[in-house]
C-alpha cells in the first residue's frame, strides 16, 4: 500500500509540474511581447529571427534565451519574488545592489572590475585632452558606495575611488582636478544621493557646484539648500528597478531660480526648448530624465543672462544633467557632449567649438562611469 501511495504522490507531483509548465507556455504564447519595461527602464529583447547560419553558430539560441527571459510572463512579479527570497536567505547584495542602512540601495563596484590596464587607458586619454586643451578641468564624482560607506553591510567591498582621484592628479596635475571627495564626505549625513537610484541628488550636485566655483574662481550664485523645490515625490530609480521591491520613493528637487532664466536649448541639432527641464518624464519611470531631457549626443545651450563672452564645453555622463542648470548662469553658451551616444571624432568636434581660451572645457562624470565610458576617437 505504501509503495502505491508513493507512486501516486510522485505521479501527482509530475503532473502538477507539467501542468504549471503548460500554463506558463500557453500564457507566453498568448501574451503580446512587450517592447519596454517601465519597471526596469529598458528595451526588452524581441523574438530573434531564425536562419540557418544563426542556428549553426549558436547566436540564435543565445538570443532566444535572452528573449525568453525578458518576455517571461509576469516577469516583474517574479523579480520581486526572487528578491524577497534572497532577503529571506539574508543576502545583503542582490543583482549588484547592496541593501544598505536607512533604506538606501547602493550599487556595488568590486575592485577586480577595474584593472590597471583600464585605468591607465582612461588616464592616458585624459592626458591627451589636457595637453591639447590646457583650459580643461576634470570633476569626477565619487559614487555612494565610497561616500556613504558607513551605510553598507558589514564586510561589503568597494572599489577605492580616492585612489583613482589621486592617480588622476598624478597623471594630469592637480591644477586640472576638482576633488569632490572631501566635500561630499562632509555632507554625507544629508541626502546627496538618491536612495533608489545611482545618481546624486540636486543637493549633491549643488555641493559639487560650490567646489567648481572655488576652483575656477567664480563667485557662486545665491542658491540655498532650503530653497529647493520638490517637483516629484514618486521617483523610484535604476537600483530599485533591479530588485523591484515596494519601498519609499525619492523626491526630485530643483532650485526654482533655474526655471526663471531665459535659455534656448537645442538637442542633437534638432529639437529646441526653452527650459532645462522636461516635465513629461515625471509621469513615467525614468524621472531623472526630467533633467536636460534625459541623454543626448550633443546639446547646445544659449543663455541670455551672462553677457561675458565665456563659453563652456562639457564632456559628461548623466551626473552632469542636474549640475548644468546650476552652473549655466556663468556662461553665454554651453556645449554638452555625451560620448556614449556620439560616434564621431571628439577632437574634430572640439575644433569647431573650442576655438579660443575663452572656451573652457569640463570633464564631468562619476568615477565609475569615467572608467566604463570615457573613450573617444
Amino acid at each position: 500500500m505504501k509503495l502505491e501511495n508513493d507512486k501516486l504522490h510522485a505521479g501527482m507531483t509530475v503532473a502538477l509540474f507539467v501542468l504549471v509548465l503548460l500554463v506558463f507556455a500557453v500564457a507566453d504564447i498568448v501574451e503580446t511581447d512587450r517592447l519596454f519595461s517601465e519597471t526596469e527602464n529598458r528595451i526588452l529583447a524581441q523574438h530573434p529571427k531564425w536562419n540557418l547560419e544563426s542556428v549553426l553558430d549558436g547566436s540564435y539560441e543565445e538570443e532566444y534565451e535572452t528573449y525568453a527571459t525578458d518576455q517571461f510572463v509576469s516577469r516583474d512579479t517574479w523579480v520581486m519574488f526572487k528578491t524577497r527570497m534572497d532577503i529571506m536567505l539574508q543576502k545583503k547584495v542582490i543583482k549588484g545592489v547592496y541593501l544598505a542602512a536607512d533604506g538606501y540601495l547602493i550599487e556595488q563596484h568590486l575592485p577586480q572590475e577595474y584593472d590597471g590596464k583600464l585605468i591607465d587607458k582612461r588616464l592616458d586619454l585624459l592626458r591627451q585632452l589636457t595637453e591639447r586643451y590646457p583650459q580643461t578641468l576634470v570633476m569626477l564624482a565619487p559614487t555612494a558606495d565610497n561616500i556613504l560607506a558607513e551605510k553598507l553591510p558589514d564586510y561589503a567591498v568597494s572599489y577605492d575611488q580616492r585612489q583613482l582621484l589621486n592617480q588622476v592628479k598624478e597623471k594630469i596635475g592637480e591644477e586640472h582636478v576638482i576633488d569632490l571627495f572631501p566635500t561630499l564626505r562632509e555632507h554625507r549625513e544629508e541626502q546627496i544621493y538618491y536612495r533608489t537610484d545611482h545618481h546624486w541628488t540636486t543637493l549633491g550636485a549643488y555641493y559639487g557646484y560650490l567646489q567648481w566655483t572655488e576652483k575656477v574662481g567664480y563667485p557662486p550664485r545665491s542658491y540655498e539648500p532650503q530653497d529647493l523645490e520638490t517637483v516629484s515625490d514618486s521617483f523610484l530609480g535604476t537600483l530599485h528597478s533591479r530588485i523591484n521591491l515596494p519601498m519609499e520613493a525619492d523626491e526630485i528637487q530643483i532650485f526654482p531660480r533655474t526655471t526663471l532664466r531665459r535659455v534656448k536649448i537645442t538637442y542633437d541639432f534638432d529639437k529646441e526648448t526653452d527650459s532645462f527641464y522636461e516635465p513629461s518624464y515625471l509621469e513615467g519611470k525614468n524621472q531623472y530624465g526630467y533633467f536636460l531631457d534625459d541623454n543626448h549626443a550633443f546639446v547646445e545651450i544659449e543663455t541670455a543672462y551672462a553677457a561675458n563672452g565665456k563659453e563652456l564645453f562639457i564632456i559628461k555622463d548623466s551626473y552632469a544633467n542636474s549640475l548644468i542648470p546650476i552652473l549655466a548662469p556663468h556662461y553665454e553658451k554651453i556645449y554638452v557632449l555625451d560620448l556614449r551616444y556620439y560616434n564621431g571624432s571628439l577632437f574634430s568636434l572640439m575644433e569647431q567649438y573650442v576655438t579660443s581660451d575663452r572656451v573652457s572645457v569640463l570633464v564631468m562624470y562619476n568615477c565609475i562611469h569615467f572608467l566604463e565610458d570615457f573613450s573617444y576617437r
